[in-house]
C-alpha cells in the first residue's frame, strides 16, 4: 500500500504570469468544475434506486432511506476532516483517494444480497468518499486561489453538482428502466474513476506550486507549512467556532437547506411523483431540468453575493423555497403539466443558491478556518438531509403519501430564513471565533 506523504513548504513564490495570460487560477477552477461534475454521478442514484431495491427484495422503503440517510450524514461529517487533511496532504491526493473509495462501493453494492451490505457498500463507503468531495473541496480551492471574485467561483463550482446531475441523471435512469440498477451502479463507478487522472496530473494544491500569486492579487503568498493533527483540528476548529452564535445560525439554517433539497427532493421527489402515476424516467428528467436551472441559479447567486448582503440573500431563498414545497403536493400527477414545469423551474433557481451566501458569511465570520468551519456546517445540512432521507420514507411506508413530508420542509424553510435574518455582522459588536487557548 502507498503510504501519503505529508507535503513540505515552499518558499515564498515570485508572480510569474507574463501580462494578458489567464490566471492559471481559472484552469485549476475548471479541472475542479470537471471533478465535482464526475463525482456528481454517484450523487444523482439514490433516488433512483428506491424502487427497483423495494421491488427486487423487498426491502421497506424506510431500509432503504436509512441506507441513504448514512451515506448522506458521512457525506457531511467528513467535509471538515477532509477539509483538514487537504491543509496536511494537499488537495488532490485527498480528492484522487476519495473518488477511488467511491467507486470501490458502488461496485461492491452490485454483489449485494442483503439491506446491511447497501448501508455499508453504500452507505459506509460511498458516504466516506463523497464526503471528502463535498462543498468543503469547492471552498478550499476558492480560498487557496481566489482573493477577487470568490462569490462568482463559488457559484460556479457549487453548480458543478448540478450540472453532472443533468448529465447523469437522464442516463441512469434509462439504465434503471431498461437494464436494472446494477448497470446504473457500475457507471457510477466508473464515472468517479475516470477523473482520477485529471485530478492527479492537472489539480494544483497552492498557487506557489506553480510560482504565482492568488487571483486578484498583486502580492505573492508563501505555501503554508503542512498543518499536523488534521482530525485534532478539525475538531478544535468546532469547539471554537461553537462558542459563537453565528455558528449555530448558520448551521441550522444549512441543515434545512439538507433537509429540503438532497433529503427530500433528490431523495424522494422521484418514487413520489411515480406515486401519482408519473412514469420514473420521467420524474427523473424533472429533477435533471433542476439541474439546469440550478446552474444558472447558483452563479446567479454568487454574483449577488459579491455584491449583495448575503443575510438578506439567504432569507429570501428560504422564504421561496418554503412556498414553492407548499404547492408540490397538488402539483403532483401522472403527466408533466405546465404549473409542475414551473415549479420545477423556479425550484431550480434556489436549489443550491444558499451557498456562496453561506460560504461568504463563513468566511466573514471565521477568516482562515472558515473552510473547516464550513465543513461543520455542511455537516449540519447533510445530517439534515439524512434525518429527511429516512422520515421521509417512514413517513411513506405510515401515510402511503409524501404530502406531510412535502408541508413540514415548507414550514422548516420559513424557519431557516428567520434565522438568516438575525446572524449578526463581525464587527466590534459582534461574534467572532475565539482565538485558541494557549
Amino acid at each position: 500500500m502507498t503510504t501519503i506523504q505529508p507535503q513540505t513548504a515552499a518558499p515564498t513564490p515570485t508572480p510569474v504570469r507574463p501580462p494578458g495570460r489567464v490566471h492559471r487560477a481559472w484552469s485549476v477552477a475548471a479541472v475542479t468544475f470537471v471533478t465535482i461534475i464526475g463525482a456528481a454521478a454517484f450523487a444523482s442514484l439514490p433516488g433512483l434506486l428506491i424502487e427497483p431495491l423495494h421491488e427486487e427484495f423487498d426491502w421497506p422503503r424506510g431500509t432503504i432511506g436509512f441506507a441513504v440517510s448514512v451515506n448522506l450524514a458521512l457525506y457531511g461529517l467528513t467535509a471538515p476532516f477532509a477539509a483538514a487533511l487537504m491543509d496536511r496532504f494537499g488537495i488532490r491526493r485527498v480528492v484522487a483517494v476519495a473518488l477511488t473509495v467511491i467507486a470501490v462501493g458502488s461496485l461492491l453494492t452490485v454483489r449485494m444480497t442483503a439491506s446491511w451490505q447497501l448501508v455499508l457498500y453504500w452507505g459506509i463507503l460511498v458516504g466516506l468518499g463523497s464526503g471528502s468531495m463535498a462543498l468543503a473541496f469547492a471552498a478550499t480551492v476558492t480560498n487557496r486561489w481566489f482573493t477577487a471574485r470568490r462569490g462568482l467561483v463559488t457559484g460556479i463550482l457549487t453548480a458543478a453538482g448540478a450540472s453532472g446531475q443533468l448529465v447523469f441523471l437522464p442516463l441512469l435512469s434509462w439504465l434503471v428502466q431498461h437494464h436494472g440498477w446494477r448497470p446504473a451502479a457500475v457507471t457510477v463507478a466508473l464515472s468517479a474513476l475516470a477523473v482520477v487522472p485529471f485530478v492527479w496530473l492537472l489539480l494544483r494544491d497552492h498557487p506557489a506550486d506553480v510560482g504565482l500569486a492568488p487571483y486578484g492579487s498583486t502580492e505573492p503568498v508563501a505555501k503554508p507549512a503542512p498543518v499536523p493533527g488534521a482530525a485534532r483540528r478539525a475538531v478544535a476548529v468546532l469547539f471554537r467556532a461553537a462558542r459563537t452564535g453565528p455558528f449555530w445560525l448558520l448551521a441550522g439554517t444549512f441543515a434545512i437547506c439538507g433537509a429540503s433539497t438532497n433529503g427530500l427532493v433528490k431523495t424522494h421527489f422521484v418514487p413520489a411523483a411515480h406515486d401519482h402515476g408519473m412514469p420514473i424516467t420521467a420524474a427523473a428528467s424533472l429533477l435533471a431540468v433542476i439541474g439546469v436551472f440550478d446552474v444558472v441559479g447558483t452563479v446567479a447567486s454568487g454574483c449577488f453575493t459579491d455584491r449583495f448582503e448575503p443575510r438578506r440573500l439567504l432569507a429570501v431563498y428560504y422564504a421561496l423555497r418554503g412556498v414553492s414545497l407548499l404547492f408540490l403536493p397538488a402539483l403532483l400527477a401522472p403527466s408533466v403539466h405546465p404549473p409542475m414545469l414551473f415549479f420545477i423551474v423556479f425550484y431550480g433557481l434556489d436549489w443550491v443558491a444558499t451557498v456562496p451566501p453561506t460560504i461568504a458569511l463563513c468566511r466573514e465570520q471565521y477568516g482562515e478556518d472558515s473552510a473547516i468551519v464550513f465543513g461543520w456546517v455542511l455537516a449540519s445540512h447533510q445530517v439534515g438531509a439524512a434525518l429527511v432521507a429516512f422520515l421521509g420514507g417512514v413517513a411513506r411506508d405510515a401515510f402511503g403519501s409524501y404530502d406531510l413530508v412535502w408541508y413540514a420542509s415548507g414550514a422548516l424553510c420559513a424557519a431557516a430564513a428567520l434565522m438568516a435574518m438575525v446572524i449578526r455582522r463581525k464587527d466590534g459588536t459582534g461574534l467572532s471565533l475565539p482565538a485558541p487557548s494557549a
